[in-house]
Parts: structure tokens; C-alpha cells; sequence
């Protein structure tokens, strides 16, 4: 790791093995939650998660609604997205020159009052298309900040023994906020409306809020603010450029979060086209998918290793799920493989993350996880309004199976550029008992060889 935060420090070139790198001691499921600090951060998220995900819902189901197109789904998720895209890398200078603490209280304020505006304009019977457009927007503007501060606050929190195991935590708690969040607004929408889903939406946000402003300041261990100064920007994107250890998994989640991860787009396409059923069987799939990916956020908590084979394996493995799931002749085959999606899907994002975190210098890591989320969820702009409307045009299986093959794709070429950086070359060996795909030395295979 590199200790040098200035414009003229030189990365270090490589890493001996980046396939390899990232192994801790094996922790505890729960050990980052023995830290008061971080249990007051987990428990807010937990609560404002949840209305999220009741707010994403019921946003996709109305949009359904309101248009009949798969497509305004999609834009409405690309313009969420967009401010990412655009100015992600900025929200990552601001997170490493700012009081973390002090952007999320303003950056989660402003977030409820999103969901606030769209209840207040869907319960008075007066939302619009375009007012559902605008919010997400505004939404996304708020996430620029948000999310470099929100990835990075964590290591403040419970330092960098525990960190491997908080950012596996933060996952758990975002998909048990799955769980809940679609089935509860699946309920709320055929009871009474989605205007009552934003509106707990916007009033969740007061738990993070308040556990913000309970955390004993003394605790954290405070991270070296980066002074305001020119080339901040460039400097994040050479040091990333620097490293194939952190360059070749932003390029993998990149792909996935553009073309892999659209399932507003896919579920509720499979719930309306294929299957023709309503809001409750779109909140089932969204829950089963949630299951699976708390499963493998659980599962992450407990590893003593982000490995960059497991990152490359989960993500093949992804891609090819999706790929067979398209296909599924029921529905309740359909239904279960999104179980191991998740799983597949959760597993490359904690192990991309962590690793990532792990891997870049306290000065940088701002910037680092701005360019990380705005691949993995600024691509979202870019690839939404395509696989919208190749869903609509081909259909929901088809759109589908291309979002699998692609993630795939990039997933088995990423590997290659990880092994080729890591003086590493690919072994087969058929032989019962022994593992069928191993990664070694060049020079070991040749002289086996």
C-alpha cells in the first residue's frame, strides 16, 4: 500500500500477484457489530434500507403504470444513475476533502426529502411521468456524494482489521432490507397505493440520521483529509490506472452494474409479459432474489480472503445464471434460480469492495470508491434504455440471457488480464480428487511442462 498522497507520488507499479492478493485472519460473522459506532451506523441503515427499497418498488411499479413501457422503467433507472455517471468522480473529491459525518447527515436529509415530494405528489393524485423522472434525478445528484462518503465512513468506523468484515455486514443489512422492503410495498401498493411506500420512505431516514449524530466522535478513526488543491482528479485516476489490482475490478463491476444488474427492467417485464401476474409477484421475485444475496453477503462475513478467483469464478457464474434462468419453462424454476443470482451477484460486489478498500491508500479512498460506484451503478445510464428496449422489442427472455452473456463475457476476459498481470497462467487438471482450474506461475507450469 502506498503511504505517499501527492500529485508527483509514483504508484507502485504492481502488485507480485493480484490474483492472490487480500487475505485477513477469518473473523467473526458479526465482530465489526462489538463496535458502538458502527452498531449506530447498521441499525439506521437498516431502517432507511428498508424504505428504499419499499420507494424502488413501488417507483418501478408506478412507472409500469403510469406508461405500459418497459423503456420508462428503464429511464427512470438511468436517470437515478446518470448524476454518477456524470459526476461521480467529483463526489469522490469532496468525500476525501470533507467530514464524512458531516456529508452524510446533509446527503441523508436530503434523500428523505425525495421520498417526501413523491408521496406528497402521488397521494394528492397529482404525479406525472416526469415528476417520478425528476425526483430520481435529484436522487441521484444527492448519491454523487453520498455513496464515495457512505463506502469510505466505514473504515473510519471500525478501522482496518474490521473492515473486510463491516463492508460484507453493510451488504447484509442492504439485502435484509430487501427481504422486507418488496414484500411490504407489494402490500401497501395493492392496499392502499405506492403514494404510502414513498412516504415511509422519506420518514425512514431519520434512523440514519439519528445514529449519526449519537456516535461518539472520539471513536472513529479519523482518516487524513486531502487539502483542496488542482489535479485531485487525475491524480485518483492515475493511481487506479497504476494498479491492476484495482483498475481490472472496477472494469469487471463496471460491466456487470451496466448490463448484468438491470432487474427493475427484467422483473417486472417477467412479472407483466411472461407471467402475467401483478405487484405481488413482482415483490416475491425482488424478495427471492434479496434471499440469496443475503445468503451471500452472510457467507462473505464469514471469509478470511477477498481473492481475486472467487471475484472472476462469482461473476461467470452470474452471467451464466441469468442466461439459463431467461429460459426457465415455470415460473417457479425462474423463481428459484434467482436465489443463486443473488448469491453470484452479492459475492462479486462485497469481494470487488473490499478488496478494492483494502487495497487503496486512506488519502485515495474516496476517490477510488467514487470511480467504483460510478462504473458500477453509473453505467446503469448507459446500458438501462438499451436492455429496455431489447426487452421490449425481443421480449424479456432474450433481454435477459444478453445482460447474463455479457457479464460472462467481461467476467472470463477480466480473469485473463488478472492472470496475465499476475505472472499467472491457467492449469487444468481432469484428474479426480485435484482442483479442476488452478492459476499458476508461468514459470512453475512450464517447468511441469
Amino acid at each position: 500500500m502506498s503511504t505517499g498522497s501527492g500529485a508527483d507520488s509514483a504508484p507502485a507499479p504492481t502488485t507480485p500477484n493480484p490474483i492472490e492478493q487480500t487475505e485477513q485472519p477469518r473473523t467473526s460473522m458479526f465482530s465489526s457489530l462489538r463496535i458502538r459506532n458502527y452498531r449506530l451506523f447498521a441499525t439506521g441503515q437498516v431502517v432507511s434500507n428498508t424504505g428504499t427499497w419499499m420507494q424502488r418498488i413501488a417507483q418501478d411499479w408506478l412507472v409500469l403504470t403510469l406508461t405500459g413501457s418497459s423503456t420508462a422503467v428503464g429511464i427512470t433507472t438511468a436517470l437515478q444513475f446518470l448524476p454518477m455517471l456524470l459526476f461521480g468522480l467529483y463526489g469522490g473529491v469532496i468525500a476525501d476533502r470533507c467530514n464524512k459525518r458531516t456529508l452524510l447527515l446533509g446527503t441523508q436529509a436530503a434523500m428523505g426529502l425525495t421520498g417526501l415530494a413523491l408521496a406528497a405528489l402521488t397521494l394528492s393524485g397529482q404525479v406525472q411521468v416526469w415528476h417520478v423522472y425528476a425526483t430520481a434525478f435529484v436522487l441521484g445528484l444527492v448519491t454523487v456524494v453520498d455513496n464515495p462518503a457512505r463506502q469510505s465512513f466505514v473504515h473510519e468506523m471500525v478501522g482496518p482489521d474490521q473492515l473486510r468484515n463491516a463492508v460484507s455486514l453493510n451488504s447484509a443489512n442492504f439485502q435484509s432490507a430487501r427481504l422486507v422492503g418488496p414484500a411490504v410495498a407489494g402490500v401497501l401498493i395493492t392496499a392502499v397505493g405506492s403514494g404510502y411506500a414513498f412516504l415511509l420512505n422519506g420518514l425512514s431516514f431519520i434512523a440514519p440520521i439519528t445514529g449519526l449524530l449519537l456516535m461518539r466522535t472520539a471513536d472513529l478513526h479519523k482518516a487524513e483529509r486531502t487539502p483542496r488543491g488542482k489535479g485531485q482528479l487525475r491524480e485518483g485516476l492515475r493511481y487506479v490506472a497504476g494498479k491492476p489490482e484495482l483498475i481490472w475490478p472496477i472494469v469487471l463491476v463496471g460491466f456487470i452494474g451496466t448490463f448484468g444488474f438491470n432487474f427493475p427492467i427484467w422483473l417486472s417485464a417477467f412479472a407483466d409479459d411472461v407471467y402475467h401476474a401483478g405487484a405481488g409477484t413482482y415483490g416475491l421475485l425482488n424478495t427471492l432474489m434479496a434471499a440469496g444475496s443475503l445468503i451471500g453477503a452472510l457467507l462473505a462475513a464469514r471469509r478470511g480472503t477477498s481473492r481475486m478467483r472467487l471475484l472472476v469464478a462469482a461473476a461467470v457464474l452470474f452471467g451464466v445464471l441469468e442466461i439459463v434462468a431467461a429460459f426457465a419453462p415455470t415460473f417457479w424454476i425462474f423463481a428459484v434460480l434467482l436465489v443463486p443470482i443473488g448469491m453470484c451477484g452479492l459475492t462479486v460486489n462485497v469481494t470487488a469492495n473490499s478488496s478494492i478498500q483494502m487495497t487503496t491508500d486512506p488519502a485515495m479512498r474516496g476517490r477510488v470508491m467514487a470511480l467504483f460506484m460510478m462504473v458500477f451503478v453509473g453505467g446503469t445510464p448507459l446500458g438501462a434504455p438499451l436492455v429496455g428496449w431489447v426487452t421490449d422489442t425481443y421480449g424479456a427472455r432474450v433481454g435477459f440471457a444478453a445482460g447474463g452473456a455479457v457479464a460472462a463475457l467481461a467476467a472470463v476476459g477480466v480473469g485473463a488480464m488478472l492472470a496475465r498481470a499476475g505472472g499467472l497462467r491457467v492449469k487444468i487438471d481432469l484428474r479426480p480428487g485435484h482442483p479442476h482450474v488452478t492459476f499458476v506461475p508461468r514459470e512453475k507450469l512450464a517447468t511441469a511442462a
